[in-house]
């Protein structure tokens, strides 16, 4: 079967991107605006979360490697894994990433990073030793999709307000403790606690709905560039089986991280489609045979 030329750019994940960004953009300034009427000297507060936003952007994929206790490795430590990722870049036109192994038993894979110049791929042993060649590949061209497609960074970049407004509500009286509770033109501790409430929720299904969406869109990216639609379905069965049989005690740490694994670790957990960061299994697998089917006739995917 015929290999893809190059990711290529989805322009159902690029609108969803944009929109997501333009809708999160203003639930914020009305969240900034209640934030300067509700406190007396909001200045503080609100350096103190520019500083927290641009050291979650520059810090991010260093501290996600470490609390996923993965470090990176030369050609010299990992020649096949890097020779998979070479040939991938060099077919995709793509800027060649970190590549850093997690030492950990259960089977996934990720990716991080602001940009296509600091981006990391990531797996794990546990993923190394499950695999064969062919669906580690899959595996990998899903992760480098994710990279070309920017969308690491957008749901970097969106979380962190998402988390900021949990903190606030978390941390309420800290920050309406310089509320104008006397004056009668202020919104008040109340009304900053409301509309953080407001702003995580919404930023909840958000962000969620464009992460499963662009799971959707590397399988596809995956797909087209391996040409082997199938590797990525058989890898996606063992992963999720090999998760499944990995102590709950070793999935618990990974929870923060989950939405940048190929696969959830805590799978079996989920709540329902709405509240998940990853499509259903079966939902990718069919996507996955639909594309198959296509590249076997010939039509463009």
């Amino acid at each position: 079967m015929p290999r893809g030329a190059s990711f290529g750019k989805d322009p159902g994940l690029q609108t969803r991107m944009v929109a997501t960004l333009f809708a999160l953009g203003l639930l914020y300034v009305v969240f900034a605006a209640v934030l300067f009427a509700a406190l007396r000297n909001a200045g503080p507060v609100i350096i103190i979360c520019l500083g927290l936003l641009l050291f979650q952007f520059f810090t991010s994929d260093k501290l996600a490697l470490r609390s996923m206790h993965a470090h990176e490795v030369g050609p010299e430590q990992a020649p096949e894994l890097h020779a998979l990722v070479d040939r991938l870049c060099l077919q995709a036109d793509l800027p060649k990433p970190k590549v850093a192994i997690a030492d950990d038993p259960m089977p996934n894979a990720f990716a991080i990073g602001r940009s296509r110049k600091t981006a990391t791929v990531a797996v794990t042993t546990g993923l190394l030793e499950l695999l064969s060649p062919a669906e580690l590949e899959g595996v990998l061209a899903h992760e480098l999709a994710h990279i070309a497609h920017r969308d690491v960074a957008v749901m970097t970049l969106a979380s962190f307000f998402a988390s900021l407004a949990a903190l606030i509500v978390q941390n309420a009286i800290w920050f309406g403790g310089g509320s104008n509770n006397d004056d009668d033109d202020g919104p008040g501790l109340l009304a900053v606690i409301a509309v953080s409430a407001l702003v995580y929720a919404i930023s909840f299904f958000l962000l969620r709905a464009l992460s499963r969406y662009r799971e959707y869109a590397a399988d596809r990216g995956a797909a087209i560039v391996t040409g082997r639609p199938s590797a990525l379905s058989s890898a996606l069965l063992k992963i999720s089986e090999g998760i499944r049989h990995t102590p709950q005690q070793d999935l618990r740490e990974v929870g923060a991280a989950s939405a940048f694994y190929i696969l959830p670790p805590r799978a079996k957990s989920a709540m329902g489609e709405l509240f998940s960061t990853h499509p259903s299994m079966e939902k990718r697998i069919a996507a996955l045979q639909e594309i198959e089917g296509q590249l076997q006739l010939g039509r463009t995917v």
